[in-house]
């Protein structure tokens, strides 16, 4: 298969795409890898999937958690595909998109969607956004050529959140934008009652795709439910790649759940709590000497520059604490660290670990 081109000049070593948080979160440790909140499953949503059990026998009928999830986003259920979490939904985009002839991902972001294009034997052409702009996305940097366009917002692992107005002008007959939204759910803006940036309900962008998930906010990760949302006749090639009854019982019940008003509101107050959570985070890093937090963080983690990134990571780990390597992300090096947002408590005890070592 040939090897990932590059949008920059210089060529980087090849990051390793595989790698995610949880390789990092081994037992014992506190966990500031994975971007997943830890709290106890609320009621409302531990019943229905509690219940689901005991309709094993029957083989997933998604048709329910379709609709609910549609109504949230104000769309027809046609537009919605429910997938086994979003990693899937890159899958079945990689797969059933064999065509393309350009297809770019844009950098640093997650790494499954270019290591799902590069399985299906698709030849990637990278964007990588500058460190010293803050990550800040320019349209203008993605080729005219390029007929299908990957980029997250939030994007992981960089926590920036790209104005909509930006990622907006990336759409085009003939170009197929996935929009990686798995982190929306965590972003708050003052004055803006839901998800700041959020391309989910738009429905007249051509060849827009939006990719969700449920994992994040709700602990979901062990069930695997995520969704995609955009055209119809896009969205059936997308299903067309997908195993019959690939989404459980259990997962469809949580979807449903989650796509109630109840819910949404529920998402917003956590959101609003994160962000005050990460704020904390974000003073108590930049007091610290020779660490250097990235851009403006907006979601549930932030991305930090600090010399000696790797050693810092690994005396981290022999102290309790494991944090998220920077190097496997296109765009970054050995000197980058992602955080996650935790209690102020967590963050506190951290930040005096951090500060110990860089002391050292």
């Amino acid at each position: 298969m040939p090897a990932p081109s590059t949008g920059s000049a210089a060529a980087l070593d090849e990051p390793d795409l595989g790698h995610h948080g949880d390789a990092e979160a081994t037992p014992g440790l506190v966990d500031l890898a994975v971007n997943v909140r830890r709290a106890p499953m609320p009621d409302w949503l531990a019943d229905p999937v509690t219940a689901a059990l005991g309709d094993l026998a029957a083989y997933p009928d998604p048709a329910p958690a379709r609709a609910a999830v549609a109504h949230r986003h104000g769309r027809p259920p046609e537009e919605v595909l429910l997938t086994a979490g979003a990693a899937e939904g890159f899958v079945l985009i990689a797969r059933a998109l064999s065509g393309v002839r350009h297809p770019v991902v844009v950098h640093p972001q997650f790494t499954e969607p270019e290591a799902a294009l590069r399985a299906a034997g698709h030849r990637v052409d990278r964007v990588l956004l500058d460190p010293a702009d803050g990550f800040r996305l320019d349209p203008a940097s993605v080729p005219e050529d390029a007929d299908l366009v990957m980029i997250g917002n939030p994007t992981n692992p960089t926590s920036v959140l790209h104005p909509v107005e930006a990622i907006a002008t990336l759409a085009r007959p003939g170009r197929v934008l996935v929009v990686d939204e798995a982190f929306a759910d965590t972003t708050t803006a003052p004055g803006v009652d839901g998800e700041p940036e959020s391309l989910a309900a738009r429905r007249d962008l051509p060849g827009l795709v939006v990719v969700r998930s449920l994992t994040k906010t709700w602990g979901l990760a062990g069930l695997r439910i995520g969704y995609l949302l955009g055209d119809p006749a896009l969205l059936a090639r997308f299903a067309a790649a997908q195993p019959l009854w690939a989404v459980s019982t259990p997962a469809l019940a949580a979807a449903t759940a989650c796509a109630a008003p109840a819910a949404v509101a529920a998402e917003r107050a956590i959101a609003a709590e994160l962000a005050a959570d990460r704020d904390y985070l974000v003073a108590r890093l930049s007091g610290l000497p020779g660490v250097r937090v990235a851009g403006r963080p907006a979601a549930a983690f932030v991305l930090i520059h600090v010399a000696g990134a790797a050693d810092v990571r690994e005396r981290l780990r022999a102290h309790g604490w494991a944090v998220r390597r920077g190097d496997t992300f296109p765009g970054l090096g050995p000197d980058w660290l992602r955080i996650a947002v935790r209690d102020r408590g967590t963050t506190d005890a951290f930040i005096e670990t951090l500060a110990r070592i860089l002391e050292a």
